[in-house]
C-alpha cells in the first residue's frame, strides 16, 4: 500500500522571527513551543549555530497562502 505524503518544509507565515521553528514543528508534527525552546538552548550552548538558523531562513520558502485567507 503506497501513500502519497507530499510533505514539504515551509516557513510559517505567522512565525515570531522568521517562521523557521514553526515550519519545522509543522513538518515533524511537534509543538512549536518545544521546537523554539530546543532551538534557543542549542544556539546558546553551541549545539546549533545561529548561522544555521539564518541559512534555513534564507533557503526554506514561505508557506503558500491558503485560499480561505
Amino acid at each position: 500500500m503506497a501513500t502519497n505524503d507530499n510533505k514539504r518544509l515551509y516557513r510559517t507565515r505567522d512565525g515570531i522571527l522568521a517562521g523557521v521553528c514553526g515550519g519545522l514543528a509543522e513538518f515533524f508534527g511537534l509543538d512549536v513551543s518545544l521546537v523554539r525552546i530546543a532551538t534557543l538552548v542549542l544556539i546558546l550552548f553551541g549545539g546549533l549555530s545561529l548561522w544555521a538558523y539564518i541559512i534555513l531562513w534564507l533557503i526554506v520558502p514561505k508557506a503558500p497562502r491558503r485560499l480561505t485567507e
